[in-house]
């Protein structure tokens, strides 16, 4: 069975912040595949923008060197609480569909939980995992899942973990939204993104206390014999 990869990101800033603080960037593997890495640097703005690039930037380049997830994830905390003295923190994930194993990989170092649904159930990934850069033994927590058609992994940082939490809104369900979304699993994954980012902005009454991204990977089965791969963007200028 041949399988494709779907994967989109919507991401907005917090409210009156010129600059969004969470960087999103993606890397291809040097035996095969690919890793999206979400990087959340520590308040927001300018500042926390410089801590993510930083960080962000150090995952790609060890990535593309062929190191691995794990490893990767140390290094990047050795690397920040070095060049900031352990004054500052970023919240990671790395996600990595990997096709020398055929696993899609997740690695966190973030407060929010992941989800991933597989065919009709849903798992959290929710073990307590520390942001990089202040504790001298943080590690990431690392979970592997075989690639097969109807997954979906859902990666948000806090603004919209939290959304609506301080406005009197509902907080938002993830299981319940990702259902009614793409309750048929047809839906594609920037439909998907845009849909759960949307719902957090509207919990905030459009005006997000945090930097917000939803990061949607989809595995499913292919319908053609299409080799080409594509990236698409659109950002306001």
């Amino acid at each position: 069975m041949r399988l494709e990869v779907d994967v989109a990101v919507a991401k907005v800033g917090k409210y009156a912040s010129a600059e969004s603080g969470d960087t999103v960037e993606i890397v291809e593997r040097p035996h095969g595949g690919f890793s999206i890495v979400v990087a959340d640097g520590q308040r927001s703005g300018k500042s926390a923008k410089a801590i993510s690039n930083l960080v962000a930037r150090k995952v790609i380049s060890l990535i593309a060197e062929g190191v691995r997830d794990g490893a990767v994830a140390r290094a990047a905390h050795d690397y920040l609480r070095t060049q900031r003295s352990g004054q500052v923190s970023c919240e990671l994930t790395i996600v990595s569909v990997d096709m020398a194993t055929r696993t899609l990989v997740l690695s966190r170092n973030a407060r929010c939980p992941s989800l991933l649904r597989q065919g009709s159930d849903v798992i959290w990934f929710d073990d307590a995992s520390e942001a990089i850069g202040i504790h001298r033994n943080t590690k990431p927590q690392i979970a592997e899942i075989d690639l097969a058609p109807q997954l979906t992994l859902v990666v948000v940082t806090d603004g919209v973990w939290s959304a609506g939490s301080l406005t009197g809104s509902s907080v938002l369900d993830l299981p319940v939204l990702l259902a009614a979304v793409d309750g048929g699993q047809g839906a594609n994954a920037a439909v998907t993104a845009d849909a759960l980012l949307d719902v957090a902005v509207q919990l905030e009454h459009s005006r997000p206390r945090d930097d917000a991204t939803v990061l949607v990977v989809k595995v499913c089965e292919a319908h053609s014999s299409d080799e080409a791969r594509r990236l698409r963007m659109t950002a306001p200028l």
